[in-house]
């Protein structure tokens, strides 16, 4: 859009809009949110708007939590249910600053905008699509936040989905900011769902994935319901996930250089130099990617999450899986990669997935044999496949070797994202779970 100071403050009057939130993400992608009056924007644009970073998430300490949004343009967008009164209100995503005007090192989005800078040099765009998947649950009697599913529909079901026309409402929230929906259905496991927004350029989808989690969260809440990205609610049943699909396009012409006309599968070198950079950083990259300790209750056998570290084009069961390329949309190669959840930073998430494929461009790997058939019914031995990490815990030990992922983070997220992690993970460990006060009190 581009829009000038002078354009933004005419639309902002045109459009009557009272109040601005200035957005951006903490290290663990969790919004956070700042709230000025429309008659400040001029000097918002001016001289961007100061807060206290050092009660944000990984952000600074209190010797140095003086820092300032400067607002993306380009993301102006008005809020679609807080400005159905009398009041309107509009949001920017915003970048973080130091006091002296230097990009803040612990700001997510930065991180992903330096990865993209490499890429750039390397003569690449990236480009994303990510499919996040979410439960809807209904209030418990007595009004507790508890997993109970909205509804007891399948994959694709019509007359037991009654969620149908929550999603409806979803959409238009969604496509009131600009983002371009293509589909929304019910998925696999009772009040699952999915709704699917357009494939492009990689920072605008990690705002769009962002403003998506807070958009379902309050069109769910208009109706009574909750929405959670949570990867795995309810044991027993399919989990959450966020497939991503990328893909790399030329600098200059635009053109999607995975695609290789006349090789196996359709893809280029460039892609399977891709491919084995994805899975050789697939472990260090697992703690930004798989960020909970709930989500490696979902990453197990049975329930078409990944479990191996392989590659294929039809398997489910593959942590890479390359889409069969429709004949005549050969610009639409990509490859999916199906270990994120819908808990993670898709800053971070974009960044290391990028960071990984890049480094396997620069030195040349190649990726091993493809995997066809159903992963969750063979002897890993046979196929020598090695494992995803089994837990946070495994996760944090594996990120802390890779030095490539480490770089993609930088060394700020780097060091306070596995403090952080690693504090949630040992909170785990130490807290006796009624599981086991079932299982071992009455034996032992």
């Amino acid at each position: 859009m581009g829009y000038s100071k002078d354009e933004m403050l005419a639309l902002v009057k045109e459009q009557k809009v009272d109040f601005l939130n200035l957005q951006f993400t903490d290290i663990v992608g969790i919004i956070k949110n700042i709230t000025i009056p429309v008659s400040q924007l001029a000097d918002a644009l001016d001289h961007g708007v100061w807060f206290d970073g050092s009660s944000i998430e990984g952000f600074a300490r209190i010797a140095e939590s003086d820092m300032y949004l400067q607002l993306d343009l380009d993301t102006y967008a008005v809020i679609p249910w807080e400005s159905e009164a009398d009041t309107v209100t509009a949001r920017f995503i915003c970048d973080v600053f130091t006091p002296n005007g230097d990009p803040f090192p612990g700001d997510p989005r930065r991180a992903l905008k330096n990865v993209l800078a490499e890429a750039r040099d390397m003569g690449f765009i990236f480009n994303t699509g990510p499919e996040l998947e979410f439960f809807l649950f209904k209030p418990a009697p007595d009004g507790a936040l508890r997993p109970i599913p909205h509804d007891a529909a399948g994959y694709f079901d019509v007359s037991t989905d009654y969620a149908t026309g929550i999603r409806r409402q979803m959409v238009k929230a969604l496509q009131g900011f600009g983002i371009v929906v293509e589909a929304s259905h019910h998925e696999v496991a009772i009040g699952q769902h999915e709704i699917d927004f357009r494939y492009g350029d990689a920072l605008r989808t990690a705002d769009s994935a962002v403003t998506f989690r807070t958009t379902l969260k309050a069109i769910a809440q208009k109706n009574g319901l909750y929405a959670t990205f949570m990867p795995k609610p309810i044991a027993g049943i399919s989990g959450s996930g966020m497939h991503v699909h990328q893909s790399l396009a030329d600098l200059e012409t635009g053109k999607n250089v995975f695609y290789g006309e006349g090789q196996d599968r359709g893809l280029s070198q460039i892609a399977r130099q891709y491919i084995a950079g994805l899975l050789e950083h697939a472990p260090g990259m697992c703690a930004v990617l798989a960020p909970l300790v709930n989500s490696y209750k979902r990453l197990v056998p049975g329930y078409e999450a990944p479990v191996y570290i392989s590659w294929g084009q039809t398997n489910r069961s593959a942590l890479v899986r390359v889409p069969r390329i429709t004949r005549g949309r050969t610009q639409a190669t990509r490859v999916e990669l199906r270990c994120p959840d819908p808990s993670s930073n898709p800053y971070l998430a974009f960044a290391v997935m990028l960071k990984a494929g890049l480094d396997g461009i620069k030195r040349g790997l190649t990726p091993p044999s493809p995997a066809e058939e159903d992963l969750y019914h063979i002897d890993p031995r046979s196929r020598a496949l090695t494992t995803l990490p089994g837990s946070l815990g495994d996760a944090l030990e594996a990120l802390q070797r890779d030095e490539v992922i480490q770089d993609a983070l930088g060394v700020h997220i780097f060091e306070r994202y596995v403090e952080a992690k690693q504090q949630e993970w040992d909170d785990y460990r130490l807290y006796v779970s009624q599981w086991e006060l079932d299982r071992y009190l009455p034996i032992y």
